[in-house]
């Protein structure tokens, strides 16, 4: 039970919007798209897709039993209004559910990739995070026991999610009486901001009325502009790091603190919050917003050419490997989403300008070669055709616009 298959074909529509977007900021000359940020972004959101695709924890299995032993079945699939009262309570159950992966840390671990982004356009709406699966699961099991179908279930829960893509934009002003009752980019761009004045604010995935409700509306004033990231910037594309920076903070400052009592709390404390002795150990510097810069390492013509070569053979091979799924393996799946992670990482890594990264990617792009030759994965497949064409074609640009004996030094 997931809705990943409804996002995965919406994701043409998403890509169109970020060209329509883009389009429009260069010629009004507010551009705010940046090729390395809206990497990091775009590849957070195509690997976000391969848990639930690989089915990955245990959230298919707790919504598949509590749907066969648990659902109540008070509301008929073929009425109106269970579609209308499941899409309105999704959306309260998702309130609650994000502002509380907002104000608990464990929780905070899943959610602070969507915030890392230091842009606000189109492409931040993809920056997902690869361990939503552990805990979102758990807040949404009541709405099947309540008596929600499945189908019905599914569906809303897509549909929420795509509606929040178009929020994502500051070209969108104040729209008049829509701001009382819907999300809007307005109130969305308050909701990504990190000034002290705007944070922890507009939680809700459609409606806004929740959050006029239970008192966390902030209204985006027209004389305080938003900046955007988290209070501590991340200053990385790696999207492994992304994924998993919060957890290793956690684990750290659990196995330096002193105290047992702090040991458990430094997981289930507000975001904010730090033992003292580890936070002297192990100091956090917020960001000073008078003196912030975005963390943009400048880019070369040949690194913006690879990057955008790049980006634009991991969406095809991503879009490939979740509409082929019946067609392969659950092992070749598994070496897809494997190899995925590994381009994804390995750009990253060439953005950040990291020597001897494009010798990583000559590595990466032999074995793919290798596991083709050696039908190690089904050659027949237009996945595995894929990989190797693009082994092949970086194998060719690395040589072109980066010489391998300027690779062999793994230092800044």
């Amino acid at each position: 039970m997931d809705r990943s298959y409804l996002i995965s074909l919406a994701i043409p529509g998403f890509y169109l919007l970020m060209f329509v977007e883009y389009l429009f900021g260069v010629l009004t000359g507010k551009n705010n798209y940046r090729l390395n940020d809206s990497f990091a972004a775009i590849s957070l959101g195509l690997i976000s897709r391969l848990p639930p695709v690989l089915n990955l924890g245990f959230q298919g299995a707790v919504f598949a039993h509590a749907a066969s032993s648990f659902n109540l079945k008070l509301l008929p699939t073929e009425s109106w209004f269970t579609w209308g009262f499941a899409f309105v309570l999704y959306d309260l159950t998702y309130y609650w559910m994000h502002r509380l992966h907002h104000e608990v840390k464990v929780l905070w671990a899943t959610h602070v990739v969507h915030h890392q982004g230091e842009e606000f356009n189109l492409s931040t709406a993809l920056r997902q995070s690869g361990t939503g699966w552990l805990w979102k699961w758990i807040f949404f099991v009541p709405m099947i026991i309540l008596g929600i179908p499945p189908e019905v279930f599914i569906t809303v829960g897509g549909l929420n999610l795509i509606y929040q893509f178009w929020v994502h934009t500051e070209h969108i002003p104040k729209l008049g009486v829509l701001e009382k009752v819907f999300i809007t980019p307005s109130n969305h761009r308050i909701h990504h901001a990190q000034n002290k004045e705007y944070i922890d604010a507009n939680y809700g995935g459609v409606f806004i009325l929740w959050d006029r409700c239970f008192g966390t509306f902030i209204e985006e004033r027209p004389e305080l502009k938003p900046i955007y990231g988290t209070v501590k910037s991340f200053r990385s594309w790696n999207p492994l790091w992304a994924n998993v920076e919060i957890f290793y903070q956690m684990i750290r400052d659990t196995f330096y603190t002193r105290s047992i009592k702090d040991k458990f709390k430094v997981w289930f404390s507000d975001t904010g919050w730090r033992p003292d002795d580890v936070a002297v150990k192990f100091p956090s510097i917020t960001n000073n917003l008078d003196e912030f810069k975005k963390y943009d390492p400048l880019l070369s013509r040949d690194t913006r050419i690879y990057s955008l070569v790049q980006l634009f053979m991991m969406t095809l091979i991503a879009l490939a490997v979740f509409f082929t799924l019946d067609s392969q393996s659950y092992f070749e799946t598994v070496i897809f989403g494997i190899l995925l992670v590994a381009t994804a990482t390995i750009s990253s890594i060439i953005l950040e300008k990291v020597k001897g990264s494009y010798y990583l990617e000559l590595v990466r792009s032999v074995c793919v070669i290798l596991l083709f030759s050696a039908n190690f994965i089904n050659t027949s497949l237009f996945v595995s055709q894929t990989f190797l064409i693009h082994a092949l074609l970086n194998i060719l640009l690395i040589s072109i616009i980066h010489p391998l004996k300027q690779n062999l030094s793994f230092n800044k």
